[in-house]
């Protein structure tokens, strides 16, 4: 029988994490050409600084209880 090779738990969160990149640098090239320069803002901020960083730690602490309780 052909042994079961262990994958890489947090594979998922490389792959959310270059979707992320991607689509924060789409964002902040988009709201740098609509502003013209203007200096970006509170609400520019929250979406390009604080939801990504949340939504990456909570979905590296998942995947990684998630691993944890694999292994038990």
């Amino acid at each position: 029988m052909p042994e079961k090779s262990a994958r890489n738990p947090l594979l998922a969160w490389w792959i959310g994490l270059l979707i992320i990149a991607a689509v924060v640098i789409y964002f902040a090239y988009r709201f740098s050409c609509m502003e013209c320069g203007h200096p970006g803002g509170f609400i520019e901020f929250i979406v390009l600084g604080i939801v990504p960083v949340v939504y990456l730690a909570l979905m590296y602490l998942t995947l990684k209880n998630q691993a944890n309780a694999e292994k038990k």
